[in-house]
């Protein structure tokens, strides 16, 4: 048996991790687990404190834990905003004997506040403010990772996922 792969999406809202998460869990075949779902699951009325976000990491991980030791390759999509949390994925991974592979997904700012004034039945409560504060405190991404810059169209995007990820992923499944 192939040894299943995890790719977790991170950025700030509303700079499209959604969008490019799922078309890289259809065309990998994988589970895609977001933190948004998770959130709303466990909290209807999010409050955004740091027990809120640490309870929805925790159900995130868990679940990819559980996805991953059965063989299944997972997509996660959260904001992954400090290293801890990414530090959790690299163990699961791990634990798992899984291949893992960050991404960070990138945009212009003026384009990430049209989409987010733009957006309608969205699973994401965030706001351009909420982008803007995050932005101040988001650790450095000081491991190996894909960048995906989704300020263009999504044909672009989809190609830059396809070249960078779903191309090097199914070269990589015999190893």
């Amino acid at each position: 048996m192939a040894r299943p792969t995890l790719i977790v999406y991170c950025g700030l809202p509303g700079v499209g991790k959604s969008v490019a998460s799922a078309y890289t869990a259809e065309h990998l075949e994988a589970k895609r687990y977001r933190s948004d779902r998770v959130r709303k699951r466990f909290f209807p009325e999010p409050t955004y404190s740091s027990e809120e976000t640490d309870a929805t990491y925790e159900e995130l991980l868990s679940r990819a834990r559980s996805s991953l030791e059965s063989g299944a390759n997972v997509v996660l999509d959260a904001t992954f905003q400090s290293k801890p949390y990414r530090d959790r994925a690299v163990e699961i991974a791990r634990a798992a004997d899984a291949r893992i592979t960050f991404v960070h997904v990138d945009c212009d700012l003026e384009v990430v506040e049209v989409r987010i004034e733009n957006r309608t039945n969205a699973v994401s409560d965030a706001r351009f403010e909420q982008h803007l504060q995050l932005r101040e405190t988001f650790d450095p991404l000081e491991r190996d990772h894909v960048v995906v810059d989704n300020s263009g169209s999504l044909e672009e995007t989809y190609e830059q996922i396809d070249r960078k990820l779903l191309e090097p992923a199914v070269q990589g499944q015999g190893r």
